[in-house]
């Protein structure tokens, strides 16, 4: 009798943890469908609300998972597994793991708020971490930067929040500076009148901000003139050299030289002392 009652408590524990096996993997199943609709959904009403496609892809991939993360300690528990011992493995091993990719995770947390922040776009010609180029990609990671001779370089993340960001097309114009000197004989009057004329002839220069021309220095051998103007971002460059290669022209033309360096050495003829 003892025996059979012992026999039929094991079956009723047996039965009892089968049914609890059959209820967690029932959760676990639909559990899982659930937080792919629920990912679904958030990734949905993040690109209604047009957010940035790495960051919406970034978050729906990290909702997903710490929806399945809780499931599985769920389900564990209905299966019986103690919870206690759970949560200190998963804390253990999710702190190993953080230690062991601190480095990566600092690349991740910058990438996150870099795309949220938006102190640059793609397109954008900027200093950021030490390098210059303009920005090509923003992954979680990295950001791929392609230099002016057309390389390619591929910046931490980590690395360029921790430093300056210089945005060049952020405002959309951009201001550059020439240095021209005169001899000190010509009419300094009529050399910064031309150079007006040049930037009333030139579409590209902007006339708000006004671009202006002054009286920098007296050099050794010059008159120094500083020049300074606003351009479209797009037009920085061509606008600079063109001007310069235009203010030589009008120069030649009106007379107005630019002097080489040059030195006056005088010579003294005297006597040696004894």
């Amino acid at each position: 009798m003892h025996d059979f009652l012992v026999r039929l408590h094991f079956s009723e524990s047996a039965i009892q943890h089968l049914i609890d096996i059959a209820v967690a993997l029932l959760i676990l199943l639909l559990g899982l469908w659930i937080a792919a609709r629920v990912a679904n959904f958030a990734l949905r009403a993040m690109q209604r609300a047009k957010f940035d496609p790495t960051l919406s892809g970034f978050l729906r991939n990290l909702i997903n998972g710490v929806l399945i993360v809780l499931l599985v300690v769920m389900a564990l528990q209905q299966a019986g597994v103690p919870s206690a011992p759970l949560i200190a493995a998963l804390s253990t091993a999710g702190l190993a793991i953080g230690l062991a990719l601190q480095g990566s995770l600092s690349n991740l947390a910058w990438g996150v708020l870099l795309i949220v922040f938006r102190p640059f776009r793609v397109g954008d010609y900027i200093t950021a971490g030490g390098i210059d180029g303009t920005v090509d990609s923003i992954s979680l990671m990295h950001t791929l930067l392609v230099l002016p001779d057309n390389r390619e370089a591929i910046v931490p993340n980590g690395k360029i929040g921790a430093d300056a960001i210089v945005n060049f097309n952020r405002r959309g114009t951009r201001r550059f500076e020439l240095k021209v000197g005169i001899g000190y004989g010509d009419d300094i009057g009529k050399a910064m009148a031309a150079v007006r004329e040049l930037f009333e002839a030139d579409e590209r220069i902007l006339q708000d901000p006004a671009p202006g021309i002054w009286t920098e220095s007296l050099g050794d051998s010059a008159v120094n003139l500083v020049i300074r103007a606003f351009t479209r971002t797009g037009d920085l460059w061509g606008a600079q050299t063109d001007l310069l290669r235009r203010i030589k022209e009008r120069f030649d033309a009106e007379g107005i030289s630019i002097p080489f360096p040059q030195r006056e050495l005088r010579v003294v003829q005297g006597k040696l002392p004894d």
